[in-house]
């Protein structure tokens, strides 16, 4: 069986296995998806490059995927778009696969994932908890092993907020770097399209290839530890519990990594962040929608969700005047924020002020929203880029923060993010191996031999042809079998720089070993086993050298 194809299948299971119907509008069919993963299979073994090969995708519900019905989460309004959203077709054209499209927010409003007649989509890790919107199915889609990425979209933080609920990692480019033709808009003006992944490594290249203008290089400086805005705590206002003890821990291993923490007045921040919802910015939402749902209204509003309604309809009445006074008003804040962390490399925030459950949500869904949005509100008014990551856990769920920079500065993001990611665990099976030509590369990021282990039976081995000779562990799943592998813990930084330095045809993916376990581990590329050996029957790579 094709590498990708079994992919495919065991994430068809997985969809099964979890049963979650609330995550997903849309699935595309399985017999089309098996012969587009046979066909993907079939061009990497000839040959071509496909960095994204066998990713597999899904994509928010506003956002346009060829054969699938575009309805922003509501069934009235659906239409067959004639072909992919251009970020849909860049992934596609890179390797990855589409699944389907995904639950949200009724037109992209609401930061909880409840506004929406597909049903409320329930929180990955805990089910009485909401899942963050309005890129609810997105988010828990990657969160629960079903996709390896997810496209969302990010007006008020919605690209971020299930990011931080869900304990992946969420990335929000600056607005115009990546297209937004072929997505419903929500506030066309600040509307972004956002990357949902499991690691950093993965967000990065996958926003790489979303991208359809150049990033602008980093801010010329002087060189030094990255510096760090940071506000005092009393100005994040109320946290759930324990939650300001994770924040300070964060900036903690951000400064015991090196930075320089400055303090920075966060008044203009949330300032704006309340303007999105209170001001006159939200008319936009009815520039975009607002005929179509006062139609539906007319009609009985069958489909309609009444908060969301009710938010657009409103704001139909806002007087020009108040747009002009508060465009002005954000002008200035705008100037005071950028002012405030002008000297610093980014802002680091909670990125959310707490979790609510769905009961909660029920009971106030305007209150919590407006709660949700805190943080991450202002970024878009202020023309920002924000990574978010997993932070540690409170109370055994997911806790995580934002980091915040000009615009055109996502690389330097997630390197600064980068240093918040605890040890990772790698899976290797040849020359990384203790006492084999490459384990000096680990032993020089400060990597610790945690253990040693097989892979579950789902594994290839094949010798390559290469200088130091290594081998090739690739993932067929059927007629497969346990290889021998070392698990290494490695630093924050340490497993990005290792992908650095990793040649073709040598990837980085998830390998299952004999527990069920997932880690990262060395995998290789179809398309460099061609006349290379089958050597899976000694067990590992060690007892192939000593054969």
């Amino acid at each position: 069986m094709s590498t990708t194809l079994a992919r495919v299948r065991a994430a068809h299971a997985r969809i099964e296995a979890v049963d979650r119907p609330e995550i997903w509008i849309g699935l595309r069919p399985l017999a089309a998806v098996e012969a587009e993963a046979r066909a993907l299979d079939t061009r990497v073994a000839a040959g071509e490059h496909l960095p994204l090969a066998g990713r597999l995708l899904a994509v928010k519900g506003n956002i346009d995927v060829a054969g699938l019905p575009t309805t922003a989460g509501c069934p009235a309004y659906a239409y067959e778009p004639g072909a992919d959203a251009p970020v849909v077709a860049r992934l596609r054209a890179a390797g990855a696969l589409v699944l389907g499209t995904t639950n949200l927010d009724q037109f992209a409003t609401g930061l909880v994932g409840t506004r929406s007649p597909y049903g409320a989509v329930r929180n990955a890790l805990d089910p009485e908890r909401i899942s963050g919107g309005s890129s609810s199915g997105s988010a828990v889609a990657v969160a629960l092993g079903i996709a390896d990425l997810a496209l969302g979209t990010d007006t008020a933080g919605s690209g971020r907020v299930p990011a931080a609920f869900n304990g992946i990692v969420g990335l929000k480019p600056t607005r115009g770097l990546v297209s937004t033709e072929g997505v419903v808009p929500a506030c066309a003006s600040l509307d972004c399209v956002t990357v949902f992944a499991r690691t950093l490594p993965e967000a990065e290249q996958a926003l790489a290839h979303m991208a359809s203008a150049p990033g602008r290089p980093l801010s010329a400086r002087a060189p030094g530890p990255w510096r760090i805005a940071v506000p005092p705590l009393d100005q994040l206002g109320e946290l759930d519990p324990g939650w300001a003890e994770a924040y300070e821990a964060a900036v903690r291993q951000l400064r015991s990594a090196g930075a320089e923490i400055r303090t920075i007045d966060l008044a203009p921040f949330t300032e704006a962040a309340a303007m999105l919802y209170e001001g006159a910015f939200v008319a936009e939402r009815y520039t975009a929608v607002g005929t179509f749902v006062d139609k539906l209204l007319a009609e009985g509003g069958e489909g309609l969700d009444s908060t969301v309604a009710g938010i657009i309809t409103r704001a139909r009445d806002i007087p020009a005047h108040r747009l002009y006074a508060d465009t002005d008003r954000l002008a200035v804040l705008r100037a005071r924020a950028l002012t405030a962390f002008a000297d610093a490399d980014a802002l680091l925030l909670p990125t959310a002020p707490g979790h609510p459950t769905l009961a909660e949500v029920a009971a106030d869904p305007l209150g919590a929203n407006a709660r949700l949005g805190r943080f991450t509100n202002s970024t878009n008014l202020f023309d920002l880029s924000a990574a978010a990551v997993p932070a540690g856990e409170v109370g055994g769920l997911p806790f995580g923060v934002m980091l915040i920079g000009p615009a055109f500065t996502e690389e330097r993001l997630t390197r600064i993010a980068d240093l918040l990611r605890p040890d990772t665990y790698v899976a290797v099976a040849g020359a990384h191996l203790t006492g084999q030509p490459l384990n000096p590369q680990l032993l020089a990021l400060g990597a610790v031999l945690d253990r040693t282990t097989t892979t579950a039976p789902l594994y290839r081995l094949h010798a390559l042809r290469t200088s130091p000779p290594k081998p090739g562990l690739v993932h067929v799943g059927g007629g497969g079998a346990p290889v021998e592998v070392e698990v290494w813990r490695l630093p924050a930084a340490g497993l990005g720089a290792l992908l650095s330095a990793l040649p073709r045809p040598m990837a980085l993916g998830r390998v299952t070993l004999a527990d069920g376990t997932e880690l990262p581990g060395f995998l290789c590329e179809p398309s460099a086993l061609t006349d290379a050996q089958d050597i899976t029957r000694y067990g590992g790579w060690r007892a192939y050298l000593a054969r």
